[in-house]
């Protein structure tokens, strides 16, 4: 949906309230969700047929009117997916599958067989010499970039169980000559850098320098990161500036291929605490010093960018809840990421009709609205730097290190105190995720192992078949002792904790999480269902998100979790939370 900005003077006046107007959400075969928010309670009616994958977001017609919107330009897709930019040329899939089993850590690697690797590179080498079938798509340079870095460090570090296997190693080194004679140079140099890992040796890679000062600089750092090796704070800092924002093609800039490597490099060597803090702080200034918004507390959720698509993602809602007792939050992400390319609140703001491109300015006035009180950047806004790599990010599949320092992001601070949330999913990132969250200086700071390692703790009972790392529902943080906060604050004065959450010990029955499948609808469906005061399911996990987080957080009033969660219940049932999220849609588009 292309969003409409054609504000109407007439939005200021005090007699108009979208807390008394109805929203319907209507998709081409006549599916309905129509919604009326009075003053003191709300009523939902929800009608439903099966869903085309092409949505409309549809207010009232008084409302469209006042927003100076039209209703040709509110069409959505409702299919997480349908949000990927058509601009972004897709990767070739057979390269792309092989980058799922290679291109990770020294455990989790899968080697491929003989026949898998011929058939990886039979691909690159028809796609060099331009004679890919119909139907494939050409193998691009951030593909071969993440793909030979993959094997490179494989073959220079990693355990026997995951270096390469005997399969490869035949398949590699019988099309070893033709790969030299048909990729060009900064592929080779990834593949065998210093000319030691084929049986055919050759000079390009140990003689390879790159172009131009920015590209000399990268290939330095790439050497090292090929051979399984960390930079320093500054000499990551110097790459990311150097080399961001990505533009293809323009004079300067540097190949692909070649961040592709190190980007994927450093992953797969498990980044230090100082690369990550490198990756998290080095675009800080992008926009200058970040607003204050004049706010008593302020939380910063870090959701994982590339979305969810199974379960219900319940954080839009839980913001508009702590909202109505004064807990400031703002949200940030994209309209879609790879690899999951899930549901997203940039895509759910967008169905419902809000305005997705403010500033850091405009948002902090909506963080200072007393009608409204949270909001949701777009990295697109944000960090245009970090937000060029979307498409590089497509290409290498595997998450980079940007994937876990986006999470902690301070685009807007606060006059009071301050807290972080993040999500995570893989074991060993808990720790890294409270480092950064401590170099930014906050008061509080909160991990969540929720569902599809995005933030939303679940009422379901915990599986009885053991899984890896910590369980679901697990938390870690900390808390300040004194206030006001400071920066230079000690060990002492910090208290640290860890807890699994059992929703059940709290009161609520043990339920299993809607699933949404990547369908935008459904989601909005389920969280405007529950802020209308519809017990179940989702109305539970909006609770328990809110009231758990303001007491883990150690917010004003939540100091017992049953009273933390009383609160949140009251801010659904009195229809305050809903009215919030009604008057964001309309003051996103006043701004």
């Amino acid at each position: 949906m292309n969003t409409l900005l054609n504000p109407n003077p007439n939005l200021s006046s005090p007699n108009f309230s979208i807390r008394t107007k109805k929203l319907r959400l209507l998709t081409n075969s006549g599916q309905q969700i129509s919604l009326v928010a009075p003053a003191n309670k709300t009523h939902t009616s929800i009608r439903s047929k099966r869903a085309d994958s092409i949505v409309r977001c549809v207010l009232d017609s008084s409302i469209i009117d006042q927003l100076g919107l039209c209703e040709s330009g509110l069409h959505n897709p409702s299919i997480s997916t349908s949000y990927r930019s058509s601009d972004i040329p897709k990767p070739n899939q057979t390269l792309l599958d092989a980058q799922a089993r290679v291109c990770t850590g020294p455990t989790q690697t899968k080697p491929l067989t003989e026949q898998q690797t011929l058939k990886v590179l039979d691909t690159i080498l028809r796609s060099a010499s331009g004679e890919l079938g119909d139907g494939e798509e050409k193998v691009s340079r951030g593909q071969l970039g993440a793909f030979f870095a993959g094997m490179t460090i494989r073959a220079n570090c990693f355990s026997e169980a995951t270096q390469w296997s005997e399969g490869e190693t035949r398949a590699m080194n019988a099309l070893w000559p033709r790969l030299i004679r048909e990729l060009p140079a900064d592929i080779i140099f990834i593949a065998d850098p210093e000319g030691s890992i084929m049986g055919v040796g050759t000079s390009i890679g140990p003689q390879f320098v790159g172009n131009g000062p920015n590209e000399m600089r990268l290939v330095g750092a790439l050497r090292e990161v090929l051979a399984g090796g960390h930079l320093g704070f500054e000499e990551v800092q110097g790459v990311l500036r150097d080399v961001l924002p990505l533009e293809t093609g323009l004079q300067g800039n540097v190949c692909e291929s070649l961040f592709s490597a190190f980007l994927i490099g450093q992953r797969m060597n498990r980044e230090t605490d100082r690369e990550l803090k490198a990756y998290c702080l080095s675009f800080d200034q992008e926009h200058g010093p970040p607003p204050v918004a004049d706010v008593k507390s302020l939380t910063h959720y870090g959701e994982p960018y590339d979305g969810n698509t199974r379960f219900f993602r319940s954080t839009l809602f839980v913001a508009a809840v702590r909202a109505c007792y004064g807990e400031a939050s703002l949200l940030h992400g994209v309209e879609y990421m790879s690899p999951k390319g899930g549901i997203t609140e940039e895509q759910m703001l967008k169905f419902i009709g809000a305005n997705t491109h403010l500033s850091l300015l405009q948002t902090k006035g909506l963080l200072e609205d007393e009608d409204i009180g949270f909001g949701y950047l777009s990295q697109r806004e944000a960090r245009p730097s970090l937000y060029s790599l979307r498409g590089l990010r497509e290409h290498i599949k595997k998450r980079p290190p940007i994937a876990t320092s986006e999470k902690v992001q301070q685009f807007v601070r606060a006059r009071g105190k301050e807290a972080i949330v993040a999500g995570f999913y893989h074991e060993g990132y808990e720790d890294p995720l409270l480092m950064l969250m401590r170099r930014r200086g906050v008061h509080s700071g909160l991990v969540v192992k929720g569902e599809e390692g995005a933030l939303s703790m679940t009422t379901r009972l915990r599986s009885a078949q053991a899984t890896k790392g910590p369980p679901v529902n697990y938390c870690a943080g900390f808390r300040s002792l004194s206030y006001p906060f400071v920066s230079e604050v000690d060990g002492v004065s910090r208290e640290s904790f860890s807890v699994e959450v059992n929703a059940k010990d709290y009161g609520f029955e043990p339920t299993d999480t809607p699933r949404t499948d990547r369908s935008v609808l459904r989601n909005i469906e389920l969280g405007l269902a529950a802020l209308s005061g519809e017990k179940g399911p989702a109305y539970d996990r909006i609770v328990l998100n809110a009231g758990m987080v303001d007491h883990l957080l150690g917010c004003d009033g939540a100091e017992d979790v049953s009273a933390a969660l009383d609160r949140a219940r009251e801010a659904i049932d009195s229809g305050k939370a809903l009215s919030r999220l009604l008057n964001y849609v309309k003051a996103s588009h006043r701004i």
